[in-house]
């Protein structure tokens, strides 16, 4: 059976965690990065280094990238395309701008290239044992051509719309609950340290509280627009005027921008709603 070849782009902490693993299920790597040391230092698990994008890219089954953002993505296309065959699908694993993925992805079919943009949810750790999320969308047929390619890098692909922007999409909202989380907790903590417990102390509730039924009950009743009161938006409203004055008033930044969106959602008269109500687009819920 012959070798899939392929063409990587980026050999940051992730790309690098993905060539990597790549080459331990015998495929061959051609690796190129803008730093030349980064792709270079792959070559001792079996990549070939280049310096040339084009090159890179010559003979290549499969075109991945691994980049910063829509500039460097942009960038090295631009460079690597000369060499890119036309049979050979191009796959973009960064995150980046929906729009810009439908720009991109257009430009690319004028050019008769296949294109498919396939963010992940995976650290380097995850990457590295082809474990996580990939989430693709666009073209069903193109998807399902590379669909046994793509499962070999992670445990759970999953095809998200047929628009080309829709994978950009959801990677943008997974990645925002990522950020909500943190800032969460970042003030769960800071409550806890003004009221006399440690960060570790602080932590231990979560030996008892799970947080995550939020997504599936309250979260579920949001995106279905219903607001049946199990604790309304005035007393939820209430609570975290009492969070900010636990904390002495000290930054609490997500706390901070949830309490004024309640007051304004509350001043529109929807305080007797759930607190989901933050989601209402209106006033006539």
């Amino acid at each position: 059976m012959s070798v899939a070849i392929v063409a990587f782009y980026g050999a940051g902490m992730l790309g690098s965690a993905m060539v990597r693993a790549m080459l331990e299920r015998g495929i061959a790597v051609r690796v190129w990065n803008r730093t030349p040391e980064r792709a270079a230092a792959l070559e001792a698990y079996g990549a070939e280094p280049f310096e040339d994008p084009a090159e890179a890219a010559d003979g290549a089954e499969f075109v991945h990238l691994c980049l910063s953002d829509d500039a460097s993505v942009d960038g090295v296309l631009d460079a690597a395309l000369p060499g890119v065959p036309k049979a050979s699908p191009i796959i973009d694993h960064t995150t980046v701008l929906p729009q810009r993925v439908v720009e991109r992805a257009l430009r690319l079919d004028d050019g008769e290239h296949a294109f498919l943009h396939a963010p992940v949810f995976m650290g380097p750790p995850m990457a590295l044992q082809a474990h996580g999320v990939m989430m693709t969308s666009g073209d069903a047929a193109l998807f399902e051509r590379v669909r046994p390619h793509l499962q070999g890098m992670c445990s759970d692909l999953r095809y998200v719309g047929g628009r080309s922007e829709d994978a950009a999409i959801f990677k943008l909202m997974g990645n925002a609950m990522i950020l909500a989380v943190v800032g969460g907790l970042n003030d769960a903590m800071r409550i806890g340290e003004e009221q006399g417990l440690t960060r570790e102390q602080a932590y231990t509730l979560f030996d008892f509280f799970d947080p995550s039924g939020q997504i599936k009950g309250r979260g579920k009743r949001m995106a279905d627009g219903t607001y049946e009161p199990y604790w309304t938006l005035d007393m939820a409203h209430k609570d975290a005027t009492l969070m900010q004055a636990a904390a002495h008033y000290e930054r609490l930044p997500v706390i901070d921008a949830v309490e004024a969106l309640m007051r304004n959602v509350s001043d529109r008269g929807l305080g007797n709603l759930d607190v989901g109500a933050v989601a209402a687009r209106s006033a006539s819920v």
